[in-house]
């Protein structure tokens, strides 16, 4: 085998690998960089899509993948938590702690002492540790102590939108450090400085989280939104969706027809349910990602297409697609039998008024 040489290490974009997994001694093979050495078999193992009798296949190389594309990727160390069927997407209180880190303009609302609802568009900035939100606002509009709720919204893709909104009181903070600290956090977000008698902060109880438009939500407490930790892929998520659904578009599709269970119910037995006419995602993160598709009747349908295992940056990330286009490949073209449970909930989208 042909290692590559160590400038091809940082040379990281998605591509699919070359080398076939089936034909991987572990036992033999290793990569080096610098002081830690990376058993391929690690980098690369599938604990969920098992080969088939693999000492006895033998595989050609795809042409149209760079032949070190796949070893590049080795430079990131692979997670050690494996994904298991509880842990397939973050939880609400990650979601929306990721929400409230990739957004800086919310809606706040309260009560006017006339007691009518009163709602205005607010810039807000997060302090890191609790998640706690920090708003510059004119104290004649609302009133420290009160009750208040902040919406706040991502776009992804154009596609989806998942909402936050967090409930508590609108806080005046009293304490000289916690003012010098919320002047920091905010310049650091807005590059401009603000007077500390225009800094309020929401007191968070509950917070409701939601996927998208017109669809339920989930309440939880303060507590789990203060444990919880943004996404680290949040960073990175957009320009990878991007380079995906532009240079990889065949990939998507190759994986929802592998490793989705696509039973879209068609009543015409001449329509081949394994095809899906349009395919994107529209999110990533460390547990997986999110993909958009069209069945054959035009329905539109939303699957979560979950990583062999957690991945903690971009290059984990990108390493994980890259041997999951590879292995989809080989299934595809029976090389692989596909022995392995695909993903089975699919949600239909009822709904793209947005």
């Amino acid at each position: 085998m042909i290692l590559p040489t160590q400038s091809s290490l940082s040379n990281l974009s998605i591509h699919s690998p070359i080398i076939p997994l089936t034909t991987i001694n572990s036992s033999s093979t290793h990569h080096k960089h610098q002081s830690h050495t990376l058993p391929l078999s690690t980098a690369i193992s599938f604990p969920q899509f098992k080969p088939h009798n693999a000492a006895a296949l033998t595989l050609k190389r795809r042409r149209r993948f760079s032949p070190f594309r796949v070893l590049s990727s080795v430079a990131s160390p692979p997670a050690a938590t494996e994904i298991t069927s509880t842990s397939t997407k973050p939880s609400p209180a990650e979601v929306s702690r990721t929400i409230m880190e990739l957004t800086s303009v919310a809606t706040l609302s309260t009560l006017t002492p006339q007691g009518f609802p009163l709602g205005i568009g607010v810039r807000f900035a997060v302090e890191p540790q609790q998640g706690t939100p920090i708003l510059c606002l004119n104290p004649s509009f609302f009133p420290s102590d009160s009750k208040s709720s902040l919406h706040v919204q991502l776009e992804q893709c154009g596609l989806r939108t998942p909402q936050c909104t967090i409930q508590g009181c609108l806080d005046k903070p009293q304490d000289a450090s916690d003012l010098k600290k919320f002047q920091s956090i905010w310049r650091k977000r807005f590059n401009e400085d603000v007077d500390e008698e225009l800094i309020h902060i929401v007191a968070v109880e509950r917070i409701l989280q939601t996927e998208d438009f017109m669809e339920d939500g989930v309440w939880f407490t303060s507590l789990d939104y203060k444990m919880a930790v943004p996404d680290p892929l949040r960073d990175y998520a957009e320009s990878i969706i991007q380079e995906i659904n532009t240079n990889n578009m065949e990939d998507i599709h190759r994986f929802c027809n592998v490793y989705v269970d696509l039973n879209f119910q068609s009543p015409s037995p001449n329509i081949n349910p394994e095809v899906v006419s349009k395919a994107n995602m529209i999110w990533v993160d460390r547990l997986g990602f999110d993909v958009r598709l069209t069945s054959p009747q035009n329905d539109v349908f939303e699957v979560r297409i979950p990583f062999p295992r957690e991945v903690t940056d971009e290059k984990g990330a990108k390493s994980s697609f890259n041997c999951m286009s590879q292995l989809a490949w080989e299934m595809e073209k029976h090389y692989h039998a596909q022995d392995y449970k695909k993903v089975n909930q699919v949600k239909k989208i009822t709904s793209r008024s947005h």
